[in-house]
């Protein structure tokens, strides 16, 4: 077994939390936003996301919002 295909098992088994509503999916969505709050990575939905676009790209922590 290669390691790409390693790497893949590992990802598909994690699940991802938005960060705002609560929301969980499999994996990582390639849709959701990331963001780096206090050294950590935190996700949101695509609905989180757009809603507080603007917010995100000032780099407002969530907290502000």
């Amino acid at each position: 077994m290669d390691q790409k295909t390693q790497h893949d098992r590992v990802e598909t088994a994690r699940t991802t939390t938005c960060a705002r509503c609560g929301t969980v999916e499999e994996g990582l969505p390639i849709t959701w936003t990331c963001s780096v709050e206090n050294s950590r990575r935190v996700y949101f939905c695509d609905r989180c996301g757009r809603e507080n676009l603007r917010s995100i790209e000032g780099r407002l922590d969530s907290s502000w919002w």
